[in-house]
Protein backbone atom coordinates (compact mmCIF):
# COMPACT_ATOMS: atom_id res chain seq x y z
CA UNK A 1 0.00 0.00 0.00
CA UNK A 2 2.71 2.52 1.19
CA UNK A 3 4.44 1.39 -2.54
CA UNK A 4 1.42 2.26 -4.59
CA UNK A 5 1.27 5.75 -2.53
CA UNK A 6 5.11 6.26 -3.15
CA UNK A 7 4.64 5.96 -7.11
CA UNK A 8 1.59 8.21 -7.04
CA UNK A 9 3.25 10.83 -5.11
CA UNK A 10 6.00 10.25 -8.01
CA UNK A 11 4.01 10.43 -10.92
CA UNK A 12 1.78 13.35 -9.86
CA UNK A 13 5.22 15.00 -9.32
CA UNK A 14 6.55 14.98 -12.74
CA UNK A 15 3.47 15.87 -14.24
CA UNK A 16 3.72 18.96 -12.12
CA UNK A 17 7.85 19.73 -13.81
CA UNK A 18 6.04 18.73 -17.31
CA UNK A 19 3.14 21.38 -17.19
CA UNK A 20 5.40 24.03 -15.77
CA UNK A 21 7.78 23.59 -18.10
CA UNK A 22 5.28 23.74 -21.04
CA UNK A 23 4.09 27.10 -20.10
CA UNK A 24 7.21 29.03 -20.04
CA UNK A 25 8.45 27.66 -23.24
CA UNK A 26 6.80 30.03 -25.66
CA UNK A 27 8.31 33.19 -23.47
CA UNK A 28 11.65 31.78 -23.64
CA UNK A 29 11.55 31.99 -27.22
CA UNK A 30 9.99 35.46 -27.87
CA UNK A 31 12.34 37.26 -25.38
CA UNK A 32 16.13 37.77 -26.19
CA UNK A 33 18.67 36.25 -24.38
CA UNK A 34 20.30 38.41 -21.47
CA UNK A 35 23.24 35.77 -20.65
CA UNK A 36 26.99 36.78 -21.72
CA UNK A 37 29.14 34.17 -22.27
CA UNK A 38 32.42 34.11 -20.25
CA UNK A 39 35.53 31.82 -21.89
CA UNK A 40 38.30 31.15 -19.59
CA UNK A 41 41.32 30.71 -21.17
CA UNK A 42 42.94 27.84 -19.46
CA UNK A 43 46.85 28.44 -19.16
CA UNK A 44 49.32 25.22 -19.38
CA UNK A 45 52.05 25.65 -16.22
CA UNK A 46 54.35 23.47 -15.38
CA UNK A 47 54.20 23.65 -11.78
CA UNK A 48 50.46 22.99 -12.21
CA UNK A 49 51.23 19.62 -14.50
CA UNK A 50 52.64 16.57 -13.58
CA UNK A 51 55.50 16.47 -15.53
CA UNK A 52 55.73 12.40 -14.80
CA UNK A 53 52.24 11.90 -16.63
CA UNK A 54 52.76 10.48 -20.66
CA UNK A 55 50.82 13.71 -22.15
CA UNK A 56 54.18 15.76 -21.89
CA UNK A 57 56.76 13.27 -22.92
CA UNK A 58 54.11 13.22 -26.33
CA UNK A 59 54.05 17.15 -26.34
CA UNK A 60 57.09 18.12 -28.39
CA UNK A 61 57.08 21.94 -27.08
CA UNK A 62 56.99 20.87 -23.83
CA UNK A 63 59.91 18.25 -24.08
CA UNK A 64 62.06 21.17 -25.97
CA UNK A 65 61.39 23.62 -23.25
CA UNK A 66 62.43 20.87 -20.47
CA UNK A 67 65.19 19.68 -22.39
CA UNK A 68 66.67 23.17 -22.88
CA UNK A 69 66.06 23.86 -18.68
CA UNK A 70 68.69 20.71 -18.31
CA UNK A 71 70.95 21.51 -20.73
CA UNK A 72 71.41 25.23 -19.66
CA UNK A 73 71.51 23.31 -15.46
CA UNK A 74 73.49 21.26 -16.48
CA UNK A 75 75.91 23.73 -18.00
CA UNK A 76 75.60 26.21 -15.36
CA UNK A 77 76.35 23.30 -12.83
CA UNK A 78 79.37 22.12 -15.26
CA UNK A 79 80.84 25.95 -15.19
CA UNK A 80 80.48 26.06 -11.12
CA UNK A 81 82.13 22.92 -10.71
CA UNK A 82 84.79 24.09 -13.08
CA UNK A 83 85.40 27.08 -11.25
CA UNK A 84 85.11 25.59 -8.36
CA UNK A 85 87.97 22.89 -9.29
CA UNK A 86 90.30 25.54 -10.47
CA UNK A 87 89.64 27.59 -6.66
CA UNK A 88 90.06 24.29 -4.94
CA UNK A 89 93.37 23.66 -6.90
CA UNK A 90 94.64 27.34 -6.56
CA UNK A 91 93.97 27.26 -3.10
CA UNK A 92 95.30 24.06 -2.21
CA UNK A 93 98.73 25.34 -3.87
CA UNK A 94 98.36 28.50 -1.48
CA UNK A 95 98.25 26.24 1.37
CA UNK A 96 101.08 23.80 -0.21
CA UNK A 97 103.37 26.98 -0.50
CA UNK A 98 102.45 28.28 2.93
CA UNK A 99 102.76 24.75 4.47
CA UNK A 100 106.43 24.50 3.05
CA UNK A 101 107.14 27.98 4.09
CA UNK A 102 106.65 27.02 7.79
CA UNK A 103 108.41 23.62 7.39
CA UNK A 104 111.58 25.57 6.01
CA UNK A 105 111.03 28.13 8.76
CA UNK A 106 110.55 25.05 11.11
CA UNK A 107 113.66 23.48 9.75
CA UNK A 108 115.63 26.84 10.11
CA UNK A 109 114.65 27.82 14.03
CA UNK A 110 115.45 24.26 14.83
CA UNK A 111 118.66 23.76 13.06
CA UNK A 112 119.63 27.31 14.72
CA UNK A 113 118.41 26.17 18.31
CA UNK A 114 120.24 22.94 17.90
CA UNK A 115 122.92 24.57 17.27
CA UNK A 116 122.97 27.22 19.65
CA UNK A 117 122.10 24.21 22.03
CA UNK A 118 124.90 22.16 21.12
CA UNK A 119 127.27 25.07 21.13
CA UNK A 120 126.26 26.17 25.12
CA UNK A 121 126.76 22.43 25.88
CA UNK A 122 130.05 21.77 24.21
CA UNK A 123 131.24 24.98 25.87
CA UNK A 124 130.28 24.22 28.93
CA UNK A 125 131.11 20.55 28.96
CA UNK A 126 135.20 22.22 27.42
CA UNK A 127 135.10 24.75 30.01
CA UNK A 128 134.14 22.61 33.11
CA UNK A 129 135.52 19.38 31.67
CA UNK A 130 138.73 20.43 30.14
CA UNK A 131 139.40 24.24 30.88
CA UNK A 132 138.63 23.52 34.64
CA UNK A 133 140.85 20.84 35.29
CA UNK A 134 143.68 22.28 33.16
CA UNK A 135 143.14 25.26 34.51
CA UNK A 136 143.59 24.03 37.89
CA UNK A 137 146.41 22.24 37.03
CA UNK A 138 148.04 25.42 36.04
CA UNK A 139 146.58 27.42 38.62
CA UNK A 140 148.54 24.90 41.23
CA UNK A 141 151.57 24.68 39.37
CA UNK A 142 152.35 28.74 39.22
CA UNK A 143 150.59 29.19 42.45
CA UNK A 144 153.69 26.79 43.67
CA UNK A 145 156.03 28.84 41.63
CA UNK A 146 155.01 32.17 42.97
CA UNK A 147 155.09 30.49 46.28
CA UNK A 148 158.68 29.51 46.40
CA UNK A 149 159.34 32.80 44.83
CA UNK A 150 157.07 35.06 47.18
CA UNK A 151 159.04 33.42 50.06
CA UNK A 152 162.49 33.96 48.95
CA UNK A 153 161.13 37.70 48.54
CA UNK A 154 159.89 37.05 52.41
CA UNK A 155 162.93 36.09 53.76
CA UNK A 156 164.83 39.27 52.06
CA UNK A 157 162.23 41.35 53.51
CA UNK A 158 162.54 39.98 56.76
CA UNK A 159 166.81 39.97 56.73
CA UNK A 160 166.35 43.44 55.55
CA UNK A 161 163.73 44.18 58.43
CA UNK A 162 165.97 41.91 61.27
CA UNK A 163 169.42 44.26 60.01
CA UNK A 164 167.28 47.52 60.36
CA UNK A 165 165.96 46.45 64.15
CA UNK A 166 169.37 44.32 64.93
CA UNK A 167 171.80 47.97 64.18
CA UNK A 168 169.26 49.63 66.38
CA UNK A 169 169.86 47.42 69.59
CA UNK A 170 173.65 46.89 68.78
CA UNK A 171 173.52 50.85 69.39
CA UNK A 172 171.23 50.18 72.29
CA UNK A 173 173.58 48.02 73.93
CA UNK A 174 176.88 49.07 73.01
CA UNK A 175 175.79 52.66 73.87
CA UNK A 176 175.96 52.70 78.00
CA UNK A 177 179.63 51.51 77.68
CA UNK A 178 180.95 53.69 74.88
CA UNK A 179 179.34 56.68 77.14
CA UNK A 180 181.52 55.73 80.30
CA UNK A 181 184.36 55.61 78.09
CA UNK A 182 183.44 58.88 75.67
CA UNK A 183 184.05 57.46 73.09
CA UNK A 184 182.14 57.76 69.36
CA UNK A 185 179.29 55.54 67.54
CA UNK A 186 179.29 55.17 63.61
CA UNK A 187 176.43 55.86 61.73
CA UNK A 188 173.53 53.07 61.80
CA UNK A 189 173.61 53.89 57.74
CA UNK A 190 177.60 52.93 57.83
CA UNK A 191 176.95 49.65 59.31
CA UNK A 192 174.02 48.60 57.40
CA UNK A 193 175.94 49.50 54.44
CA UNK A 194 178.99 47.24 55.41
CA UNK A 195 175.83 44.75 56.22
CA UNK A 196 173.67 44.46 53.35
CA UNK A 197 173.48 41.11 51.35
CA UNK A 198 175.74 39.36 54.01
CA UNK A 199 172.63 36.75 55.23
CA UNK A 200 171.01 34.81 53.06
CA UNK A 201 168.95 32.66 54.98
CA UNK A 202 168.44 34.07 58.11
CA UNK A 203 169.55 37.28 61.07
CA UNK A 204 169.59 37.39 64.35
CA UNK A 205 171.18 39.58 66.84
CA UNK A 206 173.83 37.64 67.51
CA UNK A 207 175.04 37.05 64.10
CA UNK A 208 175.14 40.31 63.57
CA UNK A 209 177.87 41.10 66.55
CA UNK A 210 179.40 38.36 65.35
CA UNK A 211 179.63 39.83 61.77
CA UNK A 212 180.23 43.41 62.59
CA UNK A 213 183.13 41.90 65.34
CA UNK A 214 184.78 39.71 62.59
CA UNK A 215 184.29 41.48 59.30
CA UNK A 216 184.35 45.61 60.03
CA UNK A 217 187.99 46.49 59.69
CA UNK A 218 190.26 49.83 58.49
CA UNK A 219 189.51 52.95 59.27
CA UNK A 220 186.14 52.87 60.35
CA UNK A 221 187.48 50.79 63.13
CA UNK A 222 190.36 52.85 64.16
CA UNK A 223 187.94 55.71 64.32
CA UNK A 224 185.75 54.30 67.17
CA UNK A 225 187.84 52.02 68.59
CA UNK A 226 185.89 51.71 71.90
CA UNK A 227 182.41 50.68 70.17
CA UNK A 228 183.84 47.83 68.56
CA UNK A 229 185.78 46.65 71.43
CA UNK A 230 182.85 46.12 73.19
CA UNK A 231 181.14 44.50 70.16
CA UNK A 232 184.32 42.08 69.99
CA UNK A 233 184.03 41.71 73.85
CA UNK A 234 179.65 40.84 73.44
CA UNK A 235 180.53 38.38 70.31
CA UNK A 236 182.88 36.18 71.93
CA UNK A 237 180.19 35.20 74.49
CA UNK A 238 178.38 32.03 74.09
CA UNK A 239 174.91 32.19 71.64
CA UNK A 240 173.22 30.61 74.90
CA UNK A 241 174.63 33.37 77.58
CA UNK A 242 174.18 36.01 74.67
CA UNK A 243 170.10 35.28 74.59
CA UNK A 244 169.75 34.48 78.06
CA UNK A 245 171.63 38.05 79.17
CA UNK A 246 170.02 40.02 76.11
CA UNK A 247 167.02 38.03 75.69
CA UNK A 248 164.94 41.58 74.92
CA UNK A 249 166.87 42.73 72.23
CA UNK A 250 166.98 39.13 70.61
CA UNK A 251 163.12 38.46 70.74
CA UNK A 252 162.72 42.00 69.28
CA UNK A 253 164.95 41.30 66.20
CA UNK A 254 163.35 37.71 65.73
CA UNK A 255 159.69 39.13 65.99
CA UNK A 256 160.89 41.57 63.50
CA UNK A 257 161.95 39.18 61.05
CA UNK A 258 159.11 36.99 61.59
CA UNK A 259 156.67 40.25 61.04
CA UNK A 260 158.17 40.87 57.95
CA UNK A 261 158.63 37.85 56.42
CA UNK A 262 154.19 37.34 56.81
CA UNK A 263 153.65 40.46 55.62
CA UNK A 264 155.91 40.05 52.38
CA UNK A 265 154.43 36.43 51.74
CA UNK A 266 151.33 37.40 52.69
CA UNK A 267 150.84 40.60 50.12
CA UNK A 268 152.27 38.28 47.33
CA UNK A 269 150.00 35.47 47.87
CA UNK A 270 146.92 36.68 48.49
CA UNK A 271 146.97 38.60 45.39
CA UNK A 272 148.08 35.36 43.84
CA UNK A 273 145.49 33.62 45.66
CA UNK A 274 142.69 36.43 44.48
CA UNK A 275 143.67 35.91 41.18
CA UNK A 276 143.71 32.28 40.71
CA UNK A 277 139.77 32.55 42.91
CA UNK A 278 138.74 35.10 40.08
CA UNK A 279 139.57 33.09 36.95
CA UNK A 280 138.16 29.82 38.72
CA UNK A 281 134.83 31.26 40.10
CA UNK A 282 134.58 33.62 36.57
CA UNK A 283 135.03 30.14 34.63
CA UNK A 284 132.59 28.30 36.84
CA UNK A 285 129.81 31.44 35.98
CA UNK A 286 130.11 30.82 32.96
CA UNK A 287 129.75 27.15 32.88
CA UNK A 288 126.82 27.57 34.65
CA UNK A 289 125.55 30.31 32.57
CA UNK A 290 125.58 27.92 29.55
CA UNK A 291 124.10 25.02 31.23
CA UNK A 292 121.38 27.41 32.00
CA UNK A 293 121.36 28.84 28.44
CA UNK A 294 121.14 25.18 27.33
CA UNK A 295 118.51 24.02 29.54
CA UNK A 296 116.22 27.15 28.50
CA UNK A 297 116.53 26.29 24.96
CA UNK A 298 116.18 23.09 25.57
CA UNK A 299 112.92 23.60 27.33
CA UNK A 300 111.63 25.85 24.72
CA UNK A 301 112.17 23.87 21.90
CA UNK A 302 110.49 20.43 23.65
CA UNK A 303 107.96 22.80 24.19
CA UNK A 304 107.37 23.99 20.64
CA UNK A 305 107.48 20.49 19.70
CA UNK A 306 104.93 19.62 21.83
CA UNK A 307 102.36 22.66 20.65
CA UNK A 308 103.27 21.45 17.02
CA UNK A 309 102.64 17.81 17.42
CA UNK A 310 98.82 18.87 19.30
CA UNK A 311 98.53 21.21 15.86
CA UNK A 312 98.87 18.44 13.62
CA UNK A 313 96.94 15.50 15.54
CA UNK A 314 94.17 18.29 15.73
CA UNK A 315 94.67 19.05 11.72
CA UNK A 316 94.29 15.36 11.19
CA UNK A 317 91.56 14.58 13.30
Amino acid sequence: MKLYCTKILLFAFLLNILVTSSSNEPNNKNEPSTITPHHTQTNRSLCECDIESSNYDKDTSMKSVMQQFFDRTSQRFHEYYERMKDKRQKRKEQREKNIQKIIDADKREKSLAEKVEKGCLKCGCALGGGVLPVWGIGSGIWYAILSQHATKLAIQKGIEKGIEVGLEKVMEIVKPSISAVRGTMPEINELETLIAGKFTDEVTLYDIFKYISSNVEGPLRETHQPFFTTVNAMARKGLTQFNSERQVAVDAVASAVENAKAAEFASHTSLLSNTIIASVVAIVVIVLIMVIIYLVLRYRRKKKMKKKAKYTKLLNQ
